[in-house]
């Protein structure tokens, strides 16, 4: 399914000062908006879309937990991705000035404020259940600081309230990865391809974990001593993502990720800004995730007046977000049954 297309034709104004002269938000929503029918908006993570109902099946989409005649769903493709909204390779839109490696810092801010545009021209004035995994987690902790009285309920799985040192330092690896292409910077949308599987394959290392590839990566032939079955899963992974996403967008959203944090301008302290957050919160951490390790999650239970932690074991590591789909859904619907014996 295509997704529909908002155009702002007025100047958007990103936090780091550049103004983009229009903006293009590339959107898909599920079901009918009717008075009264409860809202579920879904932010997406790093190179995911806004085909929500595609990449997070079991959960959200016909026959799951969210679905379309429960609710009216939404899910927005993050600005400076390549799935149709504005970013780097905008350069119709915006031409080469502030395109391709020209393009302007961006924030998780900066997604946000695009989001909340978007609300706005569909006529949305509440939210009942706003949900975000990993870096979809980001958005939707900063969309709760920004709009409070919008946001009736969120849930988050495997995110953190501001970016780790440790992510920071991964993101910073997979740049270097994609800075030592040599085709890095060329003007043309494959620019850093070969440096952008690279990168994939770092992330891989944190997506998942030393048990997962021990379990499916391992090698039963001893007398090995090349084309292994860890490498050709790397491979693999990283000429998937070269099939359907750019070097550009990748650089650009990992450094999205690293400014990440809710206490930012907001005074610096996170435990103070975390306990603005007084919207209903279920949020879902994972045993094996290395990347947004069950700590960050603790932090946020423990500083937001209205959240509750369930940790759940999974092999998977981090990727247990967009897989463990029939734990998460049985866990999140028994605490949106809670929520309404609370009403």
């Amino acid at each position: 399914m295509e997704p529909s297309i908002y155009q702002y034709n007025q100047p958007f104004t990103l936090e780091c000062g550049v103004s983009l002269p229009k903006l293009k938000i590339a959107y898909h929503t599920y079901g009918s908006y009717e008075p009264g029918k409860p809202v579920a908006w879904v932010c997406h993570a790093l190179t995911a879309n806004s085909d929500v109902a595609d990449w997070w099946k079991g959960l959200v989409g016909e026959g799951s937990l969210i679905n379309p005649n429960d609710y009216f769903i939404i899910c927005a493709n993050i600005i400076g991705s390549c799935y149709g909204s504005t970013g780097p390779l905008s350069v119709e839109d915006l031409g080469t000035e502030i395109s391709l490696n020209n393009f302007p810092t961006l924030t998780i801010r900066d997604m946000v404020e695009a989001h909340i545009l978007l609300r706005k021209h569909l006529g949305i004035d509440k939210i009942d259940l706003l949900m975000g995994g990993s870096m979809g987690g980001y958005q939707a902790l900063e969309w709760a600081v920004y709009e409070p009285t919008v946001i009736q309920k969120m849930f988050l799985i495997a995110t953190s309230p501001s970016e780790s040192a440790w992510g920071v330092a991964v993101h910073t690896a997979q740049r270097l990865a994609i800075e030592a292409d040599p085709t890095w910077k060329d003007a043309t949308p494959n620019a850093g391809a070969n440096g952008l599987k690279a990168a994939r394959a770092i992330g891989m290392l944190t997506y998942r974990n030393y048990g997962i590839f021990q379990e499916k990566q391992t090698d039963e032939d001893p007398e090995k001593i090349d084309n292994f079955k860890a490498s050709s899963y790397m491979i693999y992974q990283g000429e998937k993502l070269v099939k359907r996403f750019y070097a550009y967008s990748y650089w650009l959203l990992t450094k999205s990720m690293d400014s990440h944090h809710l206490a930012r301008k907001r005074g610096g302290d996170l435990m103070t800004t975390l306990a603005t957050i007084k919207i209903p919160t279920f949020i879902i951490g994972i045993n094996s995730d290395i990347l947004c390790p069950l700590d960050e999650q603790r932090f946020m239970e423990h500083h937001m007046p209205n959240a509750k932690l369930i940790a759940i074991d999974s092999m998977y590591g981090h990727d247990g977000f967009i897989i463990e789909t029939k734990q998460i859904s049985t866990l999140l619907k028994s605490w949106l049954i809670s929520q309404k014996t609370k009403m």
